[in-house]
């Protein structure tokens, strides 16, 4: 793990090291990558912030992230994107690696676009792949100048500087999202309006996945047919809407296998499975591993 004390359960900061903030609202805020991160060594452990959407721009150096239950490393010049609540630790090459790192609250991202929130689902699902190589020299330069100028915004506090900031995001997020056009033409990701119903299925599955499973639960809060959402979700992501459900639920039992000593038989029982076996078996059928296999594969 990177930097991380498998003794505790995951950390939820508000920015790291702070205490959870459920209050946070139009929250934005810049810093350097290095400011926070040569006080920890440059070791960021792995955490999570429940309502902070963060954008890092790296400017220098390397390193090392997880995401998720994932490992990936990372050069300069690269953007990353880490959306709420994923789990995120970063290993910085000490005493080089800098940029900036930006944090927001999503309905400050809100203003992005328009207020169902369209351009927060937008980087959300560009973040499936959370590391954009930042090829285009020219865009490049212009990404890193908003950075400072965002900074200087935050750190002046002129009159209208909160206007000004919610602009320069607004341009910060145009820009990573037409640097991701080049990784769009491989076929790994693809650029296009955020769909609103899956936005909002997507919410629900955050708040109720412990302890709903079935698709008529989501339906009738999105006012749809099991049959409606299921066409509508498969048009719009090429998934249906119960591989959305399982999953988010496959999403938190690798974070709970990775993140914590939790016993697997009390994560089959906070993510409601009548029992372990039960457990065992979903999981072995979405990833083709037990959970104790794959607790092991991953250091625990």
């Amino acid at each position: 793990m990177i930097g991380q004390d498998r003794s505790a359960a995951l950390p939820l900061f508000h920015l790291y090291g702070d205490p959870p903030d459920d209050q946070a609202f139009d929250f934005i805020h810049i810093e350097r990558i290095a400011s926070r991160s040569a006080i920890h060594d440059w070791n960021i452990r792995a955490h999570r912030h429940r309502n902070l959407f963060q954008i890092l721009l790296i400017e220098r150096g390397s390193g090392e992230m997880t995401f998720d239950a994932a490992k990936l490393t990372f050069a300069a010049p690269a953007a990353i994107l880490i959306p709420a609540a994923i789990a995120h630790g970063f290993r910085f090459e000490p005493d080089v690696t800098d940029g900036w790192v930006i944090s927001f609250t999503e309905d400050a991202g809100g203003a992005l676009a328009d207020r169902s929130g369209e351009a927060v689902a937008r980087l959300r699902s560009l973040a499936a792949e959370p590391v954009i190589p930042l090829a285009d020299d020219t865009e490049r330069g212009r990404l890193f100048a908003l950075g400072a100028e965002l900074f200087d915004e935050q750190g002046l506090a002129r009159e209208g500087y909160r206007l000004a900031m919610r602009g320069l995001l607004v341009l910060i997020a145009v820009a990573v999202a037409r640097l991701a056009a080049s990784r769009a033409r491989t076929g790994s990701i693809t650029l296009r309006p955020a769909d609103a119903t899956v936005a909002q299925l997507r919410a629900l599955l955050d708040e109720f996945f412990h302890k709903e499973r079935l698709l008529g639960f989501y339906a009738e809060k999105l006012g749809m047919t099991v049959d409606r959402l299921n066409d509508h979700v498969k048009h719009a992501t090429g998934v249906t809407a119960g591989h959305l459900i399982r999953q988010r639920v496959l999403s938190e039992a690798k974070r709970q296998l990775v993140f914590t000593t939790q016993p697997i038989h009390d994560i089959a029982k906070e993510l409601a499975f009548a029992d372990p076996s039960h457990f065992a078996r979903f999981f072995r059928k979405q990833t083709g591993t037990t959970p104790h296999e794959f607790r092991e594969q991953r250091g625990g």
